[in-house]
């Protein structure tokens, strides 16, 4: 499960990748560490058949069934089982985004035998951190977010990805998954515009060949740089 990522591109960048988008995010900072529940960019389809480069919060609504009375819904931050009834009302275009990002970091699945400590292991596309895009999907929701300390009640606009089976190089690290990745204009086109089972063909794990280990045991990815777009 993907809980960590940098984006450390500019909009250059992303509209080189995604296509003209209205820019209602200015001018963007260095992320160079995303947790779940905090403001990051994404690109989703607006009305008129324009896109839009916004700021939502990562993690979506989860499951009823998976909270307990009174809980704060933490969100969820990848979404696997694209059958789900829960996923599938926001599987259609209306509902599709696509994250920019430009490294992601999962933990390893069983400790480090020595420390005792699980091991934080970030992938890229390159050490240079070109820009790839995450499949994500979208939506509008009202309740509360944030901690018991400091709740945040209200109207929350939020954002996840999906996942898949993990490749041969992530996973060694983390057995169960990795991030959808989408790295070209066409896989962008079909996943903001094709019906839904082709779209869905997009979640599958990259060719072992296309991503690398950049970093290990840091909570941000301290490599990352202004980057560009990938070809």
């Amino acid at each position: 499960m993907c809980n960590l990522y940098s984006e450390t591109s500019n909009q250059d960048a992303i509209r080189d990748l995604v296509g003209a988008f209205e820019d209602r995010v200015g001018n963007l900072p260095l992320y160079r560490a995303i947790f779940p529940d905090k403001l990051a960019p994404v690109v989703r389809n607006a009305s008129g058949g324009t896109r839009e480069l916004v700021n939502l919060r990562w993690g979506m609504p989860s499951p009823p069934a998976f909270l307990k009375s009174g809980q704060i819904d933490p969100g969820v931050t990848n979404i696997r089982n694209a059958s789900s009834p829960h996923w599938r009302r926001w599987l259609e275009p209306a509902n599709r985004c696509v994250v920019p990002a430009t490294s992601f970091c999962e933990p390893w699945t069983l400790p480090d035998p020595t420390t005792g400590r699980k091991v934080w292991t970030w992938f890229a596309l390159s050490d240079e951190r070109p820009l790839f895009l995450f499949a994500g999907i979208w939506c509008d929701w009202r309740g509360v977010r944030g901690t018991k300390k400091a709740p945040e009640e209200g109207d929350h606009s939020l954002y996840g990805f999906l996942t898949t089976a993990a490749n041969g190089v992530v996973k060694p690290v983390h057995e169960r998954a990795m991030p959808v990745i989408l790295r070209t204009q066409e896989e962008v086109e079909v996943w903001m515009n094709a019906p839904r089972q082709v779209a869905l063909e997009l979640q599958r794990p990259l060719p072992d060949d296309a991503v690398n280990i950049v970093l290990r045991d840091a909570k941000e990815d301290s490599g990352a740089r202004q980057s560009g777009a990938a070809r």
